[in-house]
């Protein structure tokens, strides 16, 4: 009978892991797990912590194939609303929230970027490129965000150009999460530099990641690091060379991660742990516990884990989602984030775009202290927009 016993317990076992392993597998979680669970959270030995708080969107106003008045009535809404959500509230530099607006260069409209442009001229944002293709050739990226690197700075005032070199700089985010060529069926990208080729037309960072459950998603996580293209091979992003203070710029291209985890707090059928990829949606709102746990990731220039880098991301235009980006959810995440993340003492909060972002990084890595909203405009200027 102990025997018989013994059988069924061992068999539920295995079976428990069985359907742990095909969760796993079915969220592609076996790329990045690992990382996950050998990464130590850093902990900061002195205070007060500064908290850099950057929300990047994947902005498709042609989302869905909409009209021309969707596409208008999506783009007025954000004018006009998130001017209302960000005025309330402010960080320890006197700033409203920062909302970087990742514009897909497909979707080209002026009318929607003379909007854009004017609201990020009130202090309320920036604009950077997005990008979706498929099957596409070196020689056609190149030249397609060329053309949009001058039209936005030329036509909009975006965009910023490097002081040395006068080239326009630019942040980005990939379609589809597949940056380098990194989806496994090799669709919506179709190159293997792509990383060579951004860095030079000027991008000085990408922003895509982290794109879990889909299988773009990197081997390496939580991290800000230089990628090193290898153009026999797609995703040479996977891993790289953590950017750390009284480091340099190696490699092709700086990648500024997002916090990427395991909600514990909600999981699928009371076992599965859910995915925290930062993404924020109706489905998925920016509840005080999802801060605190992007807060607590700890994303961060080796050597200064007192100056925490939070990106979360978002798709803004589309309608199911707007109410709560442009709502109580999100002004209950800023409120979260100015009490208990900005008391002077023991935090201090930073509402900083893309490029204010990188600008802080490469402080870091350059080895400045103390207030890192000191340095917002460190390397690139900001835009002078054209409204």
């Amino acid at each position: 009978m102990g025997t018989l016993i013994l059988i069924i317990v061992v068999v539920l076992l295995l079976l428990v892991v069985a359907v742990l392993m095909l969760g796993i597998r079915a969220r592609n979680m076996q790329i990045w797990l690992g990382s996950y669970l050998r990464r130590r959270r850093p902990r900061p030995s002195v205070a007060p912590v500064h908290v850099m708080f950057c929300f990047v969107d994947h902005f498709e106003p042609a989302w869905g194939r909409a009209n021309l008045d969707t596409q208008r009535r999506r783009v007025d809404r954000w004018c006009s609303d998130y001017r209302k959500v960000a005025a309330a509230h402010r960080d320890a530099d006197g700033r409203p929230p920062q909302h970087t607006f990742f514009y897909p260069e497909e979707e080209y409209l002026e009318e929607h970027l003379q909007k854009l442009a004017a609201l990020c001229a009130d202090g309320y944002g920036e604009i950077e490129i997005h990008l979706h293709h498929d099957n596409d050739t070196a020689e056609n990226f190149s030249a397609t965000i060329s053309r949009f690197n001058t039209l936005l700075h030329e036509r909009h005032g975006a965009l910023s150009r490097d002081p040395h070199t006068g080239q326009l700089r630019f942040g980005f985010i990939h379609g589809n999460w597949s940056l380098d060529n990194s989806r496994k069926d090799g669709r919506w990208c179709g190159i293997n530099n792509e990383l060579i080729l951004l860095r030079k037309l000027g991008c000085y960072a990408d922003f895509t990641l982290p794109s879990a459950p889909s299988d773009t998603q990197t081997r390496m996580i939580n991290a800000i690091y230089y990628a090193t293209d290898d153009p026999l091979r797609p995703k040479s992003h996977n891993t790289g060379e953590p950017v750390r203070v009284g480091g340099h710029a190696s490699g092709d291209l700086m990648i500024v991660q997002g916090p990427l985890g395991l909600n514990w707090r909600e999981r699928r059928m009371g076992v599965m742990p859910r995915i925290e990829n930062a993404d924020v949606r109706r489905a998925c709102p920016p509840t005080p516990a999802r801060v605190d746990a992007w807060v607590r990731t700890g994303v961060h220039v080796e050597g200064r884990p007192e100056w925490v880098f939070v990106k979360v991301h978002t798709h803004g235009t589309q309608e199911h989602d707007m109410d709560t980006l442009l709502g109580e959810s999100t002004h209950a995440m800023h409120t979260h984030l100015e009490k208990t993340y900005n008391d002077g003492r023991r935090y201090v909060l930073h509402y900083v775009t893309a490029r204010e972002m990188y600008n802080i990084i490469k402080a870091a890595e350059a080895g400045e202290r103390g207030d890192p909203g000191m340095w917002r405009d460190y390397e690139l200027p900001p835009p002078s927009y054209i409204t």
